[in-house]
């Protein structure tokens, strides 16, 4: 696979909570360059970032993140106001409690209300693979396709572990065809991008992909 094709599949990505406007800016030059499916970037960036890239990159931001357990309102209120500022995308993470509690008809409400608040825009929906269950796993698959998101995404990157290509083999197998799979968390080598995509992937959530394309050019 030609390394553009996985960069065009690569949500660039700088969630740490100390990064910078000029950080932020820099990415954004970065998946222009390489042309990027997005950069992902925290909220409180996002007014700031599309008033940089404008059309030239769309731009991901995080809701609920990364613990997932502020309320369905206020996470609809949080896309709504990240839309608002410009964002095209939103990765929301589920509210995990409420997956351990097997609450799923909750499960359902909380992914509802924002997507609700995030029509015409892409919806991702973060589980948390490596705090679940295979039967957890399983039930989310059900539930995010039932939702009307768009994606169902692995990992945060902000807990213990990140994609794995189990897992996204796993969620390929068991969502509707209809929503499609992001890998996120660890990924680290083109051979793993690359396999996570030939597993299913869609989207990839990383930012060492870029860094790679740039050692390449440099080597």
């Amino acid at each position: 696979m030609e390394l553009k094709e996985i960069l065009s599949r690569c949500d660039h990505t700088l969630l740490r909570p100390e990064c910078t406007a000029a950080e932020i800016r820099a990415l954004c030059d970065q998946a222009i360059r390489y042309g990027c499916a997005s950069v992902c970037i925290p909220p409180a960036h996002v007014a700031g970032a599309k008033k940089y890239v404008e059309d030239r990159m769309r731009i991901c931001t995080v809701i609920g993140f990364p613990n997932g357990y502020a309320t369905p309102a206020v996470k609809a209120y949080e896309a709504a106001d990240a839309i608002r500022h410009g964002a095209d995308e939103v990765d929301m993470v589920v509210n995990l409690g409420m997956v351990k509690d097997a609450c799923w008809g909750d499960v359902l409400d909380d992914i509802r209300a924002v997507r609700g608040a995030s029509e015409g825009k892409i919806l991702k929906v973060i589980i948390e693979t490596c705090l679940l269950t295979e039967q957890e796993k399983v039930q989310l698959c059900a539930i995010v396709s039932a939702s009307g998101a768009d994606y169902i995404k692995t990992s945060t990157g902000f807990s213990t572990g990140g994609a794995t290509f189990d897992d996204v083999a796993l969620l390929r197998r068991c969502c509707d065809r209809r929503v499609k799979v992001k890998a996120a968390g660890g990924i680290s080598t083109l051979d793993d991008a690359e396999r996570f995509i030939t597993l299913g992937a869609d989207r990839l959530g990383t930012s060492r992909i870029v860094k790679l394309a740039m050692e390449q050019e440099t080597a």
